[in-house]
């Protein structure tokens, strides 16, 4: 009877910390068949090794719920450090602000204006892929307003990193229409060369290349998908590479002005002036050096704003600044812009790119910034969901050491 007893015990204990590791440390243990109760049944040696504490007269039942006290102390603690750390990360990386950030965490951001670069295997017309050998393309851009134009190149190159001589069959243009939908816009050839003309950078390089320009080629008027098919020659067979570019129509706005900055409220503003001609919300961003060429702080706006007269509020925060220690004087350089249009494609007009050096900063003493840490509604919202989590595992680890 003693031993059906204990054996009923065990497997209530075994089930509650199943269905603990289960659904987390709270909830009811489901009921465990009878018939089940042998398939867990430890010994008492196993027990007494599972639990060092208990004394060696203890009973089976004692013992085995301490083991259950124990396991269930470790996973708290487990969870409790859990909720310190994601407590400690979220503080530490919202420090600033979402419009002023350190740009040596958005290294994709450091250099936005750098040609677009891709490596891929050489795709033949059948679908097989040459050995030894790859495609790299180059575009200057992918979202085009305006009358602006891009820079297009292709090359083959060897596995070893040689370029090989290339001969571009056909090259065209063409509009990608919606899905349904016909095109209203011709399609257009166009000519890549390796003669350095029309855009070929360097005559007899092994890289034939083109400038584009859409909108006096015969795509005036288009807002929308842009692609350029190269068919390349290889080992007496065809093989197709794909320029794929957006052209956003007319620029929203246009740039006004010189640069203003401004100390305020321990922060240095960057005031961009533009003429906005259709109203909606804007993203500005722009990239901050100091005076040593090393980057500082990727720094942006994202707004509403009415037609007219307006200014693009760029803030370097004053304890990123006080954090970085950085050189004076700064310099704000490529500038990017565009009015979103959401629920729609394209979802952008962008605005002229304001490529290198936009704005040199007066020189500034660092104790004239402010060293506090960004307040916001949502950064206080999150921390205190967080500082709950730690408050609500630290309990419960307490009240589990207290039952020892």
């Amino acid at each position: 009877m003693k031993l059906r007893s204990w054996g009923l015990l065990a497997a209530g204990v075994a089930v509650g910390l199943l269905a603990w590791w289960r659904g987390g440390a709270a909830g009811p243990a489901q009921p465990m068949p009878p018939s089940a109760s042998a398939a867990v049944l430890p010994s008492r040696e196993a027990v007494a090794a599972a639990a060092p504490g208990a004394p060696a007269s203890a009973s089976p039942a004692a013992q085995a719920a301490l083991v259950a006290r124990q396991r269930e102390l470790a996973a708290w603690q487990q969870r409790l450090e859990l909720a310190r750390q994601s407590l400690q990360a979220y503080e530490e990386s919202t420090r600033y602000p979402h419009e002023s950030r350190p740009l040596s965490s958005q290294s994709d951001q450091v250099r936005p204006f750098l040609p677009i670069v891709e490596d891929a295997p050489l795709r033949l017309a059948d679908g097989s892929v040459a050995r030894g050998v790859h495609v790299r393309t180059t575009q200057e851009r992918v979202f085009l307003k305006g009358d602006e134009s891009v820079h297009l190149s292709v090359s083959l190159v060897r596995d070893d990193g040689v370029v090989q001589p290339l001969r571009v069959l056909r090259a065209t243009a063409r509009e990608l229409p919606a899905t349904a939908t016909g095109s209203l816009f011709p399609v257009v050839g166009v000519n890549f060369n390796d003669d350095g003309i029309e855009g070929d950078m360097v005559a007899g390089d092994g890289v034939q290349g083109v400038r584009l320009q859409p909108a006096r080629q015969g795509f005036a008027g288009l807002a929308g998908a842009l692609r350029v098919e190269a068919v390349l020659a290889y080992a007496g067979r065809e093989a197709p590479v794909w320029f794929d570019l957006t052209l956003t129509g007319a620029a929203p706005a246009v740039w006004s002005g010189p640069v203003r900055e401004a100390m305020e409220d321990g922060s240095l503003n960057f005031y961009l002036g533009a003429q906005v001609r259709e109203p909606g919300r804007y993203v500005v961003t722009g990239r901050v050096d100091d005076a040593l060429g090393r980057p500082l702080a990727l720094v942006s706006f994202n707004d509403e704003v009415g037609a007219g007269a307006q200014a693009f509020r760029l803030p370097l925060f004053g304890k990123l600044v006080r954090d970085a220690r950085p050189a004076f004087p700064l310099t704000l350089r490529d500038v990017e812009a565009f009015l979103l249009r959401p629920d729609r494609f394209p979802d952008r007009a962008v605005m002229e790119r304001r490529a290198g050096t936009v704005h040199v900063s007066a020189r500034h003493a660092l104790a004239g910034f402010s060293a506090a840490e960004w307040q916001g509604e949502e950064r206080h919202r999150y921390l205190a969901e967080l500082q709950r989590d730690v408050s609500d595992a630290q309990a419960r680890v307490n009240a589990l050491q207290g039952q020892r």
